[in-house]
């Protein structure tokens, strides 16, 4: 979960209160089941083994797998619902994605971040970009997805604002 801020009630995180190492993890988890699968696929990645048992048995991935779009959803809202407490919401400014193992039927996803780098604007004193690395990992802690994105995190408003 978040560390607790010293900042009161407020329990979103702007710039000011995040720094490198710093931790979170969803506080929610999501079951993926083939119905699932195959409806993302159906609509946005039609491909073969995302959508039938027997072609998937026959491919690469030796049987049906989610699109790794379809682990990126899932992990967005993950962060959304929590593993990503910012301020403004989650707003992405570029990263990298890799799925270094298929999301299967039956698998429970959660999310680990780390805070890799705080930095604020020079230009924009509003605001500034914390490289956020979030690993999406399945029911037996292996590793589905690991993004790297750089989000755009505001600074705390000034009292009164």
């Amino acid at each position: 979960m978040a560390e607790p801020l010293e900042s009161g009630g407020d329990d979103r995180l702007y710039l000011e209160d995040l720094h490198v190492g710093q931790r979170f993890t969803s506080g929610l988890s999501h079951d993926v089941d083939e119905a699932q699968i195959k409806a993302f696929a159906s609509q946005f990645d039609p491909q073969p083994f995302h959508l039938d048992n027997a072609a998937a048995r026959g491919s690469f991935f030796e049987g049906l797998v989610a699109s790794g779009w379809h682990t990126a959803a899932i992990t967005m809202r993950l962060l959304v619902d929590g593993a990503a407490p910012i301020a403004g919401g989650v707003i992405g400014a570029g990263g990298e994605i890799q799925w270094p193992r298929p999301t299967r039927p039956g698998d429970t996803l959660r999310v680990e971040s780390e805070v890799l780098e705080v930095k604020p604007s020079r230009s924009r004193t509003d605001r500034g970009i914390v490289t956020l690395r979030s690993e999406t990992r399945n029911q037996e802690d292996q590793v589905v997805q690991v993004l790297t994105a750089k989000l755009v995190v505001p600074r705390r408003p000034a009292p009164g604002n």
